[in-house]
């Protein structure tokens, strides 16, 4: 198989078996979350459980007190620099927002390249930074499983190859355009399969458990 062959694979079979995979997988995990259900609330509603959740999903995103924020602020730092970059590097790259549209049917305003291009490396240096700290924290190096590690390269490869292709570091372009789409595509299938899915139920999370404290009058 040479470049081209390459390339036509994993923009054809490999996105299509890549997306079969993340949209099924996902929309399992998230119906099994549904069909749970929960328990009818018997007691008298103290508070306004859907504002409650609301206020929840946006409290929770931020450190609860200042002495928290001290302790962990080499985590908030990093960690909201990834997510920030990543977010900006999915959505705001024209190609991105070309692929998007080619399923979505609609698109939106990107950032110029070398801006998507500075995030990338925010991103990144942010990634190796969180991995810095898995590997020396004792606490948190003990508690890391194989999957936090597969998760991190899966993350960590389409961001870099992305920025190999785009500067033309090192090896054919063909070849590493075909290999930032193989790594995006692995990626998507990790997703309904590890901790990823917490992109998607993070929000359900945050709002349900707001919404019971709020209903029962209590700060979430």
């Amino acid at each position: 198989m040479n470049s081209a062959e390459f390339l036509l694979w994993v923009r054809g079979p490999g996105l299509n078996i890549a997306m079969a995979i993340f949209i099924i997988g996902m929309l399992i995990r998230l119906l099994e979350i549904f069909m749970l259900g929960r328990k009818r609330n018997l007691a008298e509603l103290r508070g306004n459980g859907v504002s409650a959740g609301l206020r929840t999903i946006f409290t929770r995103s931020a450190p609860p007190d200042k002495n928290s924020l001290r302790r962990s602020i080499f985590t908030y730092v990093a960690g909201y620099s990834f997510h920030i970059g990543l977010l900006v590097v999915i959505f705001l790259l024209t190609p991105h927002i070309q692929l998007l549209q080619s399923l979505l049917g609609f698109a939106w305003p990107a950032l110029p390249t070398p801006v998507v291009d500075l995030f990338t490396v925010i991103a990144m240096i942010s990634l190796m930074a969180l991995l810095w700290r898995r590997l020396t924290h004792p606490v948190v190096r003990y508690l890391s499983t194989s999957q936090d590690y597969l998760i991190w390269a899966a993350t960590f490869l389409p961001l870099l190859t992305g920025y190999m292709s785009y500067h033309h570091l090192w090896f054919p372009y063909s070849w590493l355009l075909g290999v930032h789409i193989l790594t995006a595509e692995f990626l998507l299938i990790l997703f309904p399969f590890t901790r990823l899915t917490h992109a998607f139920t993070l929000i359900i999370s945050r709002w349900y458990t707001g919404m019971m404290a709020g209903e029962k009058g209590v700060a979430s």
